[in-house]
């Protein structure tokens, strides 16, 4: 008998307090970390052991100096190398509490992750330690200094990545050279990309009318907006298909699709090949 299994959602009422968008951990895994995903972003730093963790299904060593990101798009899951317990600082927070700029920056420079070696790595090791003595004591002034820290973190690891181009892209556009509503907006996208988003919902989040923000749309990024949230949808179903056991239908609307004809029917237009034909090939 096959037993179905679908990956944990961490919600924010779960692990942040209504009082603060920001909370930090120092965890020590011994045992594996099941796939998941969250509705708050994450950022971490290995401090020590090793083990595989896996992004969106593409799996990367894990040893100190590693710092990756998390956003509400996407899922990973971690496991420790025998016999190795992995410790690392995790911290968690909401949008709301770092600047436009800096979420900007995140989209810009994705993948999230990056190896620091030897004086580099120690110089993140101070900066999480900080964040995390600031945490505790609650010392005035504490929530900025915690909040610059964290985004210096973010800055730190967004320079690191900008020479890697992502494994697929939707659009050739550098979207630090959109308009501001729409550089905006692409961030809202890839962060919310799961849930039900008519044109006229983002169109109103730009601050647009809902005719103007497409053509800007299509003109600025090169592609029409249905087709980029459809592209942006379809990359994490394939994402899903290679890496976890949910089903066909689990894997369309976890990915965002609002039928399963019309996911199969769009993805097998797209990679020539059904979902299920996809993961047989990935198996």
């Amino acid at each position: 008998m096959t037993v179905e299994w679908t990956p944990e959602r961490l919600l924010n009422e779960q692990y942040l307090d209504v009082s603060s968008p920001f909370r930090i951990f120092h965890h020590s895994i011994s045992s594996k970390i099941e796939t998941h995903w969250h509705e708050f972003f994450e950022i971490a730093f290995v401090l020590s052991g090793s083990g595989v963790h896996t992004l969106n299904g593409v799996s990367k060593r894990l040893e100190r100096g590693m710092l990756f990101l998390l956003t509400p798009a996407d899922f990973h899951e971690i496991v420790p190398d025998p016999g190795e317990t992995i410790l690392l600082y995790d911290l968690i927070f909401l949008e709301s509490f770092i600047r436009d700029e800096i979420i900007e920056l995140i989209f810009a420079n994705s993948p999230y992750l990056h190896q620091f070696e030897d004086k580099e790595a120690d110089r993140l090791e101070e900066l999480c330690r900080r964040i995390w003595d600031e945490s505790r004591q609650a010392d005035i002034g504490h929530r900025i200094v915690i909040q610059g820290s964290l985004e210096r973190l973010l800055i730190d690891l967004a320079r690191a990545c900008r020479s890697f181009a992502p494994a697929e892209s939707t659009s050739s556009s550098d979207p630090t050279l959109l308009h501001p509503s729409l550089r905006r907006t692409l961030v809202y996208l890839h962060h919310h990309f799961r849930e039900p988003l008519t044109l006229a919902k983002v169109a109103d989040y730009a601050g647009l009318s809902a005719t103007y923000f497409s053509e800007c749309f299509s003109k600025q990024v090169g592609l029409p907006y249905q087709i980029y949230l459809q592209q942006l949808r379809l990359q994490f179903a394939k994402s899903l298909l290679a890496s976890t056991e949910l089903t066909i239908t689990e894997v369309c609307f976890a990915a965002g699709f609002n039928t399963v004809p019309h996911f199969e029917r769009v993805f097998k237009q797209t990679y020539r090949q059904t979902p299920s034909g996809y993961r047989k090939t990935q198996a």
